[in-house]
């Protein structure tokens, strides 16, 4: 019975790899495939929120096609 408990609970996960600003008007414009330029390096962390509460950091991992999240840091309760 646990374990179908744990299923039904539902967890919003993001990666923030970097910020832009954009007026709404260019951000109507945005199609596929556009690039928008990020405040970030490549060296910076990702950050990683559950709920919009931020739990961890990490790097981009790219193989092949695939790209990831490798977790460095993790946020603590204090």
């Amino acid at each position: 019975m646990a374990s179908s408990a744990v299923n039904d609970v539902s967890v919003e996960i993001s990666v923030v790899l970097g910020k832009a600003t954009m007026p709404i008007h260019q951000v109507l414009k945005v199609g596929r495939g556009a690039v928008i330029e990020l405040d970030a390096s490549v060296d910076d962390h990702a950050w990683i929120f559950a709920n919009n509460k931020l739990i961890a950091r990490g790097e981009i991992v790219i193989s092949g096609e695939k790209v990831a999240v490798s977790i460095t840091d993790t946020m603590s309760d204090d």
